[in-house]
């Protein structure tokens, strides 16, 4: 009996500990609700103002609070005053914690203080965002959500926006064409470039948009999303046809928004307003690449095409997704000019710090070393960016060519007609029946 009871009492706690430690390295999402959450949140409770203090975000009281404290509370010291804590939630990956903040602190210095209140707190990761004038929410991750991507259950629902991709908060990362119309996207070979754009092809595919893909690599990439593209270029001759395409159909959608007084295609009337056009450009360098003086005419019509497209083409509905290894000035002529244009960023592990500055140099310096840091064996981990200066990490989830190619054929009901891009739509084989066995064995003459 005694042998069972010490039994019992030294072994249920060792299995619960090896319980923990296994969901720790292969359930973090349960160890972080059972465990993380409320060792965080006790943690941030008894040294939330000490922490404030040495971190350097809090100010000096004012007059008035100084003699409060001191006549009614009868307090000769007076502390400095941290952040106001208004709200702290917490979630099967982190906790948020909204603050307001005091007279002569910005948001900025908050964010300068993350990796400090990181290891004060013991957290993955803290992120600083503005929720509105004078609030910050501090967005905690308990741990490094990208090492397995599961997309949250909810994700904003708006026209024209698509979930791509995990922040290293824990939320969405979404594609906004209303908000960012035209956006690039950057990596060096297996970084998990192609990964992204599958995740962004399938979420499209489920619009009621029309997608244009030119891949001057013969089709390899995009081919396989036939069924649900309305227009498909395999040559650079066939990407030129194609923009000149797609510039005529911007210029007949400009004459409806002057027929109508419209500034663009959402504010026109529901029956007349044309279907949404989103232009996959795969390894845009293709398009600038000439093998001898007469395809620089053809080069130079098609990056006028494209810049005009980057200029005009928001207010028709037509928005721009241009990829690629690197993507300077070092392509031609126009090169910088459409990058310009193109003010959604999205770059993956890079092989040189010029090519990290290309995509994200001008609009979050700060940015560039985060791209830098992208370890070899994480493929699919990018720093996205907008002309905002925001910027953060993402990771997409894994998805096969074949998984993405399926839902377009799946949805290829949804593929509209346009008239100018017909000549231009790719031919879908039907599958066709099985032939009958052909049998490679000679019979064997019957002999008497």
């Amino acid at each position: 009996m005694t042998d069972l009871s010490t039994l019992w009492e030294v072994g249920v706690p060792l299995a619960g500990a090896g319980g923990l430690g296994y969901a720790k390295a292969r359930a973090p999402r349960v160890f972080w609700s059972l465990v993380g959450l409320p060792v965080t949140q006790v943690r941030f409770a008894m040294s939330y103002r000490s922490t404030m203090d040495v971190c350097g975000l809090t100010v000096q009281p004012s007059r008035l609070r100084a003699f409060m404290v001191r006549t009614v509370a009868r307090r000769g010291d007076v502390q400095p005053v941290p952040p106001k804590i208004r709200r702290v939630r917490g979630s099967s990956t982190g906790m948020r914690v909204t603050l307001r903040l005091p007279a002569g602190l910005e948001p900025a210095d908050v964010v300068a203080a993350s990796e400090r209140l990181r290891h004060a707190w013991g957290v993955h990761s803290v992120n600083v965002v503005e929720t509105k004038p004078g609030f910050v929410e501090l967005r905690m991750t308990g741990y490094d959500v990208l090492r397995r991507v599961r997309m949250p259950r909810r994700v904003p629902s708006r026209p024209m926006t698509v979930p791509v991709a995990l922040r290293e908060d824990g939320t969405a990362y979404v594609r906004d064409y209303l908000k960012v119309p035209h956006a690039l996207t950057l990596g060096a070979n297996q970084s998990g470039k192609s990964m992204y754009q599958r995740n962004l092809i399938a979420a499209l595919a489920r619009l009621d948009v029309a997608l244009v893909g030119i891949d001057c690599k013969r089709g390899v990439e995009q081919r396989g999303y036939a069924p649900r593209l309305s227009a498909l270029a395999t040559t650079p001759e066939e990407a030129s046809d194609v923009l000149n395409a797609l510039v005529g159909e911007m210029e007949d959608r400009f004459d409806l928004l002057s027929e109508h007084g419209a500034t663009d295609v959402w504010a026109l009337p529901e029956k007349v307003r044309p279907v949404p056009v989103v232009v996959l450009v795969d390894e845009v360098a293709e398009l600038f690449l000439v093998a001898g003086k007469k395809d620089e005419e053809r080069r130079d019509r098609m990056v006028m095409q494209m810049i005009r497209l980057g200029q005009m083409a928001r207010a028709a509905g037509i928005y721009l997704e241009v990829c690629g290894q690197r993507f300077g000035s070092e392509l031609g002529k126009g090169a910088t000019t459409l990058r310009a244009q193109l003010t959604g960023r999205v770059v993956h592990r890079v092989n040189d710090k010029q090519t990290a500055d290309m995509g994200l140099g001008d609009i979050a310096p700060d940015a560039v070393v985060a791209v830098t840091t992208i370890p070899p064996d994480r493929p699919g981990v990018a720093v996205a960016g907008d002309s905002s200066g925001g910027w953060s990490r993402i990771r997409t989830p894994e998805l096969s060519a074949a998984k993405a190619a399926e839902v377009c054929a799946e949805f290829a009901h949804l593929t509209p007609d346009l008239p100018g891009l017909a000549p231009y739509r790719p031919v879908v084989p039907t599958e066709a029946e099985p032939a009958e066995p052909v049998s490679l064995i000679k019979p064997i003459p019957a002999t008497d």
